[in-house]
């Protein structure tokens, strides 16, 4: 084979070679987007309505059905679900794998604008892609550094000052503040001077409806010149509220003023948010889909070290960063990355057992290194992430890529103790076995290959590990037929030691001259072959129906991280859920301030 002939003979274009895919592949691990685990998207678009001061059952009536009407003749819809909820409600559409999500917004927009009306006090409907609880990878806390201070009212400052500066961070797909009251105009009527006046509710409303309000009035043009013609009447202040004409009674027009008092407030509060004992902010970062992780969390974690010294402690408050994602994806990857290396030693020191030869150690080390730097270049080109997934499957590879490595080794150690040169040795060894080798390596791909073209759940999810395989094992089978022969050709010394007839009484000879002459024993037999046969079945299916774990969709790893929830009677107000949340935040008080 010329490859092989070609990379013994020139061996400086192979370590050119070998350098350049090394370094490509350390550049790829530095570049490679980090996660805990791939990505695996399924197609959702979530419609959400708010409608303040509305019960479950009226959110369901009047806004949810309605929606539901028009939604479900959506093409490609595979499920819809809904969910109603005191003052709002969503509906959920879920669209087959590899759909267009920008084609199935513009789809789901289009229907949303059929619906005829909303409730009056009802905002328009939102849709998102995701929801405030996906994919966040850090949760952050603001907190009073002045006791007077009382942080929901700052709701708006966060989202004016905060909210714009984080989100600007590449890799930050949306920043949700949580917790915050905002400002609300409240019109406070008094029931009898409004009797007084023959004065209706309605009539107030209507009032201020239509008041608050630019009307455009058409065009005109006049010379030259075209004009637009618009009338500005939203309210900018309090003062033209007041002066707001509801009614004209006996000549004389009755004004907010003389019916209402008219005041900035704040709107009640319908969820807050405490944190050791105190009412806070929070607010949760999500990611970009293929962003880094790690990059995104320590450049958010200096963005709030900046907005602290600049616009927070000034003001006395301070932003703290309570949950990261990671921690636990450091010491997951971690994790892995040690066994990677725990592999690769345990292959370099059962070689060393056999064979007791340095220069042989030597080159097979060279040769895991290689193909598993190697296979990070191929995550890189192939757009896949660094993740438990992918390494788990780079930790597999570690003791399949030593496998051609091997065989192409010991064939060579076998021809240089017939007495070839180093040179002939390696070039006939490895053309002998480079077919089988290619023929196993095909082998080996053709059982994972299919898994990178499945697109559902199951695809998405094992696509980085067939991919690390598949990339391994290839880069293994041209290490093993170019650099294998070329640092043999030069470098490989025979153990004279193990020729020798003295030490053909080694334990290690001994044992394997035992095992291969049982095994002549057991085939020189039909019936001795059909028993070991059949006794090496029944126990590996005996061993594995007894061992077997537990099936589940992905393990669940210890994230030192504990979640509860409080299901309060249905009915309870907002200050008897916070009341409740008080009394069980005594017991749990010397748990999060006792120190780590």
């Amino acid at each position: 084979m010329s490859l092989i002939n070609s990379s013994i003979k020139f061996p400086v274009t192979v370590i050119v070679a070998v350098l350049i895919i090394t370094i490509s592949g350390f550049i790829a691990i530095n570049t490679v987007p980090v996660q805990l685990t791939p990505e695996v998207q399924q197609p959702v678009i979530t419609v959400t309505t708010t409608w303040p001061g509305a019960s479950p059952g009226e959110v369901e009536k009047e806004i949810i059905e309605k929606q539901e009407e028009y939604l479900k003749s959506i093409e490609g819809v595979l499920e819809m679900q809904s969910e109603s909820h005191d003052n709002y409600g969503s509906v959920s559409l879920e669209f087959p794998v590899g759909t267009d999500l920008n084609s199935a917004f513009v789809r789901v927009s289009n229907k949303l604008n059929e619906v005829p009306f909303y409730p009056d006090n009802a905002d328009r409907p939102t849709i998102t892609t995701s929801g405030p609880f996906d994919r966040a990878i850090g949760w952050f806390v603001i907190k009073a550094l002045d006791t007077t201070l009382y942080l929901p009212h700052m709701k708006t400052f966060i989202e004016d000052m905060v909210k714009p500066r984080m989100e600007r961070i590449e890799g930050v797909s949306a920043i949700n503040v949580f917790g915050g009251l905002e400002e609300q105009l409240h019109v406070t009527f008094d029931p009898a001077r409004l009797a007084s006046f023959g004065i209706t509710v309605s009539q107030l409303t209507n009032a201020l409806r239509s008041d608050n309000r630019d009307i455009s009035g058409g065009d005109f043009s006049e010379g030259k010149r075209r004009y637009v013609v618009r009338t500005l009447s939203r309210y900018e202040s309090i003062e033209s509220v007041e002066q707001t004409v509801i009614a004209v009674k006996n000549g004389v027009p009755v004004k907010v003023l003389d019916i209402a008092k008219v005041e900035l407030a704040y709107q009640k509060p319908l969820a807050l948010v405490r944190h050791k004992g105190q009412t806070a902010l929070a607010f949760n970062a999500q990611r970009q889909v293929g962003a880094n992780v790690i990059e995104v969390m320590d450049n958010l974690v200096a963005e709030m070290e900046i907005i602290n010294k600049e616009i927070m402690e000034p003001r006395g408050m301070r932003l703290e960063n309570v949950y990261t994602e990671t921690v636990y994806i450091n010491s997951a990857i971690d994790l892995v990355f040690s066994n990677i290396y725990l592999g690769g030693f345990l292959a370099i020191l059962t070689l060393f057992v056999f064979l007791r030869s340095k220069s042989a150690i030597l080159v097979i080390g060279l040769a895991i290194p290689i193909s598993i730097i190697s296979t990070f270049l191929a995550m890189k080109i192939f757009g896949r992430s660094i993740n438990v997934i992918s390494l788990a499957g780079m930790a597999f590879a570690v003791g399949m890529v030593v496998d051609s490595s091997i065989v192409v080794l010991e064939n060579i150690y076998r021809h240089m103790q017939m007495g070839k040169t180093r040179f002939k040795a390696a070039y006939e060894a490895t053309q002998e076995v480079w077919g089988a080798l290619l023929a196993s390596t095909v082998t080996t791909v053709a059982v994972f290959l299919p898994i990178m073209f499945i697109e559902e759940r199951a695809g998405q999810l094992f696509k980085d590990i067939a991919i690390a395989i598949c990339s391994a094992i290839v880069i293994a089978l041209l290490v093993s037929i170019t650099v294998i022969p070329t640092l043999s050709a030069r470098i490989l010394r025979v153990n004279e030691g193990l020729t020798s007839g003295e030490n053909k009484k080694n334990w290690l000879i001994r044992f394997a001259d035992k095992v291969a002459a049982y095994v002549d024993y057991i085939n020189k037999n039909m019936f001795r072959r059909v028993v070991a046969i059949l006794s090496i079945v029944i126990v590996a299916i005996s061993l594995t129906w007894f061992l077997l774990p537990d099936s589940e969709y992905l393990p669940n790893g210890n994230q030192n991280f504990v979640f509860g929830f409080m299901l309060p009677p249905p009915g309870y107000n907002i200050d008897e859920v916070v009341s409740i949340g008080k009394s069980i935040e005594t017991q749990i008080e010397d748990l999060y301030n006792t120190p780590a």
